[in-house]
């Protein structure tokens, strides 16, 4: 097995990151080979509209034509086993690095027929680990939970089973004293990223595991 996770965070060792290598772990501990890429560190654009994907007879028909440092990340991602993509959420949304990945990563396999069909020819789960700083009660009333879940059936639709862990109330700053947070409680937000936190990691390490041992027809009962 080879499980693949992706962090569309700035930060290489906070929150996304961290969560992540946790699921790295997870499947590691099932004997699966495990990479980790940070887009932040690549120069790339987000689907150009160019539809070379979509030309029949074309030679990039079901496969992105846009030659750019994502393009080996793309051809990681068909050869794996299972992906997981990492975000904080910015502004209601996962990052801009992160979206430009998913526009590429899914359109090229979309088909235009009645179904919306795939031409994913290797199925496999796609993990989503999001982070951010709202409580999770506010989720529902800042409309979170509908752009989780459109991102979970567009994907589980074109690459066979997807599923979120959904990381709230973040730690954010190592010293909140240097920015204007009354917003937050700070006190509140150590202790739950001491208490709380480790079962977040917890949960993504099990991710790991079901990615690293299950197959995608059973995630995709689930």
């Amino acid at each position: 097995m080879n499980i693949l996770a992706i962090n569309g965070s700035p930060r290489k060792s906070r929150n996304t990151a961290t969560l992540l290598n946790k699921a790295l772990e997870g499947a590691a501990s099932q004997g699966a080979t495990t990479e980790l890429i940070h887009l932040y560190d690549l120069c790339y654009k987000g689907c150009i509209s160019c539809f070379a994907c979509k030309l029949i007879g074309g030679k990039s028909y079901g496969k992105c034509a846009y030659q750019d440092e994502l393009t080996p990340v793309l051809e990681k991602i068909e050869h794996a086993d299972a992906v997981i993509l990492g975000s904080p959420i910015y502004l209601g949304n996962v990052t801009g690095e992160l979206r430009s990945l998913m526009e590429r990563m899914a359109f090229q396999y979309l088909v235009y027929d009645e179904n919306h069909s795939s031409l994913v020819l290797k199925k496999k789960p796609i993990g989503f680990i999001y982070t951010m700083n709202i409580k999770e009660d506010m989720l529902q009333d800042w409309g979170y939970d509908r752009l989780f879940l459109t991102n979970e059936k567009t994907f589980a639709r074109i690459f066979g089973a997807s599923e979120s862990l959904i990381v709230t109330d973040t730690y954010q700053f190592s010293d909140y004293s240097k920015y204007i947070t009354s917003a937050f409680d700070e006190t509140a937000k150590a202790k739950r990223h001491q208490d709380i936190f480790p079962q977040d990691c917890e949960k993504a390490f099990k991710m790991g595991v079901r990615f690293a041992t299950k197959p995608v027809l059973e995630l995709s009962r689930n």
